[in-house]
């Protein structure tokens, strides 16, 4: 989720993302990197329908801008490792512009998409509320404005200090794509994580992409990063256990020490024009790709 605006809105709810090639701290423990790396497939690989995945992904609503990131978004090797069925019932956390929306949305028209977005009621700040309203009322214009495709799609609101994203048990996959960092600096994070697995079934999915930074780093880090040990903590102890780790959006260029952070390189682009072509050819941040299950 592009947090710039944020950024720039409202400080305290500025947040740190990283990335990098794993490190002694940043890893799981030798026995969980080792059940991971031999579930590296999808939980339902039989069950993810690979051709309507490719249609919604190739669909001619999605903006050419949006299709340039499928190269370091990945979007199909993403959702086939978490499992993501048709027929799934899926929660996508705060999904800003509705990136992933304009792909989740056609392809669980058998199932259910649920944008769950921040409810602007629940922030003290002003400016914070107004943020959250203009960018629902966004994704709600995108969901509505094309019933054939999105017509299924519904939102629900939520307090990130006691989220409640539905009925205990309803959904079958939570997916959460570059949000950890944000919810780390505002001390939101074990309270949503534990918000995931109540909402999960038994034997559900939550599926976290984040930027990876080299080591643990403070919850108020200001470089967009997070500790790859820090993310499977926040989910083991909300009770979920970590099924497989994937490599699919991982970038070993990013070398994470930018001097804005993750925003310097696509696609905030905080930096000096003179050093455009440096970070384009680094490309988007290094990220790790995590599918946990509740037993």
């Amino acid at each position: 989720m592009n947090r710039l605006l944020l950024a720039t809105l409202v400080p305290a709810l500025l947040a740190a993302c990283a990335s990098t090639q794993d490190s002694p701290t940043n890893t799981a423990s030798a026995a969980e990197a080792n059940a991971a790396a031999t579930a590296s497939a999808p939980a339902s690989a039989s069950a993810v329908d690979t051709a309507a995945l490719d249609a919604a992904i190739a669909g001619d609503w999605r903006s050419a801008e949006n299709r340039a990131r499928d190269a370091h978004r990945h979007p199909r090797e993403t959702l086939a490792f978490f499992g993501v069925e048709p027929d799934d019932t899926v929660i996508e956390i705060t999904p800003g512009g509705g990136w992933y929306s304009e792909v989740l949305a056609p392809y669980l028209a058998r199932g259910q998409y649920v944008a769950a977005v921040v409810d602007p009621a629940s922030q003290s700040n002003e400016k914070a509320r107004a943020y959250y309203t203009k960018a629902n009322d966004g994704l709600t214009a995108k969901l509505t404005g094309d019933a054939a495709r999105f017509g299924g799609a519904r939102t629900v609101k939520f307090d990130p200090k006691q989220p409640n994203f539905g009925a205990p048990g309803s959904a079958d996959v939570v997916l959460t794509f570059r949000n950890v960092h944000n919810w780390r600096m505002d001390g939101n994070a074990e309270a949503m994580f534990k918000g995931f697995y109540d909402v999960l079934k038994s034997g559900g999915t939550l599926g976290v992409v984040e930027h990876r930074a080299a080591a643990d780093v403070p919850a108020d880090d200001k470089s967009g990063y997070v500790g790859q040990a820090q993310v499977i903590a926040l989910a083991k102890a909300a009770g979920f256990e970590l099924a497989a780790q994937s490599e699919v959006n991982a970038n070993p260029r990013d070398t994470k020490n930018h001097p804005n952070g993750v925003w310097t390189l696509p696609p905030a682009k905080r930096h000096e024009a003179a050093d455009a072509a440096k970070y384009e050819a680094i490309g988007e941040s290094d990220r790790m790709t995590l599918r946990f299950r509740k037993p």
